[in-house]
Order: C-alpha cells, then structure tokens, then sequence
C-alpha cells in the first residue's frame, strides 16, 4: 500500500486539489477541482501528464456538492476509483492569512484552527473558506497530518518600513500592518528562478503576479522585501472584482454621504469593484480583450497603469532591478498585456523581444536588455505540498526516535486510513 499526499485550495464555491505520492520525493499523480459547491458541482481531474482522466464523472452531470465536506467527500469517491488501496497520509491547506503568529507551515490542532477563525475579518474573502476545507478534511481523514501553508509566511522578512502604516504605533503593535500576500507564488517562483538563472534570484526581482487576484512583490536575493498587498488582499492593484488601492477616504465618504453599512462596503470593495467594477462587463481579462466597448478599453488601460506604476515603486525599494517575472493566469498567458506593461521601459532598462512574447517564451526580453524578463508558470500546490512533505517526514521521523515500547504506541495512534476505509 503506497502513501498519498493531497493538497487542497479551498475557495468559496470551488477546491482545487492535487494528488501526490509520497516516497523519498513527492510525485505529481494528478491534480482538479470541484467547482460550483453549492448546487451541482463540476468535477474535473487531469493526471500528471495532463491527459484529462475525466470530468463531471459522478451523477451523470455533476457532483452534489452542498458544502465542503461533500465535495471533499467526491475526492475521496474518485481516489477510491482511480488509486484503489493507497492512503492518504498528509493533507496540505492553503490558508490565505497567518497574521503575526504564523510565519512558516504548521500542523493543524483544534488550537490552531481556533487562531486561523480569529483572522476571518482580515479575509472575508478567502479565510472562512480556508478553514470550511480543513474542517472538512480533518472529519474525512482523521488520522491524516493536516498541514496549514500560508500565503502571508513568506512577507514576514519585512522590513518595519514595507510592514506599516502611518498610524499610531500601538495598532501595529496590535496586528494592523502589512501582511502581502500570494506568498505560496512567490516562494516558489523563487525557487524556479534560482534553477533557471540564479545570477539573476540573487539579485533584485521584482514578481507579478497578476490573475483574478494580483499583486507584486520585491524580493531581494529571494527574501520578500515588499508587497503591493497590505493589511487585506484589497490593496495595491485592481484585481478581478477587488478594487486595489483606494483612498480610505472613499469608505469614511460612502458611509457618511451614501449611508453604506460595513456589509455592504465590504461586497462593494470585494465583489463589486475592479475589472469588473471598471468595465461593467466582466471581471475576466479574456472578456475584456475580446470586447470593443470603451469601459473594457478603460479598465485593461487602468490595470496595466497601475502595474506600470507598481514596478517604479518597487524598483526604486530595490535601488533597480536585475529580474521580472510575470506569472499568474494574466502574467502567463497574456501577450498583449505583458507587451502593454514593458512598452517604453528603457528607462529602467528593459527592451522586451516583441516576438519571443508573443510566442509564449520564457524569456521574453531582448538580448541586450539589462532586466532580464520572464515568464514563468507557477505553482502554488507543489509549494504546498512540499511544505506538508517536509512536516509529515518531521513527525514521521520523531516518532521513529522514540523507545521502543512509547513508538509502537504512537503507531497505534497515528496509523494513516486507507481510502476505502476513510470513504467510508
């Protein structure tokens, strides 16, 4: 019987997740989601070669997913059918908000499930979702190790400046500062660059990425060193339907002269705003390429202005750059956007290859360029599940070191179900 390591990203209506065997190095068996919990679900699963293995599989037309413990429930149902006698013996989370506290993985416990609820209001968007997977996961492998991986852990080499805001000091102290966040990107977008050119990771980079969620982070010898990102995954760029950077005067004006309640600023700001605020028409930049309304014009212009803007701040932060990286769904598959971002940049020395960007290539700048630029796919859920790896062998190992007799105890205790058995 093998042993299978699986990683769950957990959304408001959708997990995605991904599969690995877990050996002397994990192995990428297969990754999907469950998207449209809440009704009739869609389930979707590719192998690691990326044959699709099969989509909607269950109920003929979709997966009856009323919540997160029956979607988990589905994933449980597949592994059955296409990894009959493995077992799952680590479970990997992304959680989008560590806080303080929390500034490298952690095994989960009821303590620690208990601080990651405190965080819920610094992430409405993402927290309660985060936690809704774990507790589903906890319930259908019990026996598992759960492993909590953080999008915040990797900004806490801040430094005071980048961390905080220029209110008194006592809010800091208590928590109100910079957090940044798709830290799981980054880290491994690090990783990636210091294998492909680590002349270039040693230096000065700065990374965008850019999606539905979007940010930017300078990173120096591969340490995070700012985040366009704060306090929530509301600041710096205009995302999918977050608005990004806002004067927080706007909020104290929608409440006092429109009579906002929080609830309702909260939707605004998070569901309402950005690309799809600015366009009225989607918050997918497929969409607003394909459209030839002014209001798309508008928002695309205003999205890459605001990326534009972002690279000035965080260069001058790294006194100049040696590296960019684009990533994310917009980062990576986006020409014309990238192409719109770079246009006139000699002055920070990038000259972009027009046709290596078009192209798809990695390295989409010109030879003589100073700033090497490039494209590069990331992949938070390896990240992920090398982080739940690592825990998993840590605990393994430290019950190997015991006596005899309190290690054949431990075993009893943490003996890893099978799928069946946890299915069941």
């Amino acid at each position: 019987m093998s042993n299978v390591l699986l990683t769950l990203n957990a959304g408001s209506s959708s997990i995605k997740f991904a599969a690995f065997s877990l050996r002397d190095e994990i192995a990428p068996l297969a990754s999907g989601q469950i998207e449209g919990i809440g009704g009739t679900a869609t389930f979707s699963v590719r192998s690691s070669c990326q044959e699709k293995v099969d989509t909607a599989i269950y109920d003929h037309g979709g997966v009856s997913a009323t919540n997160h413990a029956t979607a988990i429930g589905a994933i449980l149902d597949w592994l059955e059918h296409s990894h009959s006698g493995q077992r799952v013996v680590a479970v990997g989370h992304r959680v989008v908000h560590g806080g303080v506290n929390f500034a490298a993985p952690i095994v989960v416990d009821e303590k620690v499930l208990a601080k990651l609820r405190q965080l819920i209001p610094l992430a409405p968007l993402h927290q309660p979702h985060n936690i809704a997977g774990i507790e589903a996961a906890l319930k259908a492998f019990p026996e598992a190790i759960q492993v909590a991986c953080f999008d915040t852990a990797f900004h806490r080499s801040h430094p005071f400046v980048a961390d905080a805001f220029a209110l008194p000091r006592r809010f800091y102290e208590e928590g109100i500062r910079r957090y940044g966040f798709h830290g799981l990107s980054y880290e491994f977008i690090e990783l990636r660059l210091r294998m492909l050119a680590p002349h270039v990771a040693s230096g000065r980079v700065i990374v965008a990425h850019l999606g539905n969620g979007a940010s930017m982070c300078a990173m120096r010898d591969g340490k995070s060193v700012a985040s366009t990102m704060g306090f929530t995954a509301l600041d710096g760029l205009p995302m999918g339907t977050r608005c990004g950077q806002l004067d927080p005067g706007v909020v104290l004006y929608l409440m006092a002269e429109k009579g906002l309640s929080a609830p309702a600023i909260s939707d605004l700001l998070y569901k309402e705003s950005g690309l799809k605020g600015l366009s009225g028409l989607s918050h997918d930049m497929r969409d607003l390429e394909a459209s030839d309304s002014e209001a798309a014009r508008d928002a695309i212009s205003y999205f890459v202005a605001r990326v534009r803007r972002e690279i000035g701040g965080l260069a001058a932060t790294l006194g100049g750059v040696d590296g960019i990286v684009f990533t994310g769904g917009i980062g990576e598959n986006a020409s014309r956007i990238r192409e719109a971002v770079l246009r006139d940049m000699d002055w920070i020395g990038i000259r972009m290859d027009e046709i290596a960007n078009r192209n798809g290539s990695q390295v989409i700048s010109a030879p003589d360029s100073a700033v090497v630029v490039f494209v590069i796919k990331t992949d938070e859920e390896h990240m992920i599940a090398e982080h739940t790896a690592t825990a998993a062998r840590l605990i393994v190992g430290k019950a190997e070191r015991m006596p005899a007799t309190t290690r054949a105890s431990a075993r009893v205790r943490t003996k890893r179900p099978s799928v069946s058995k946890a299915a069941n």
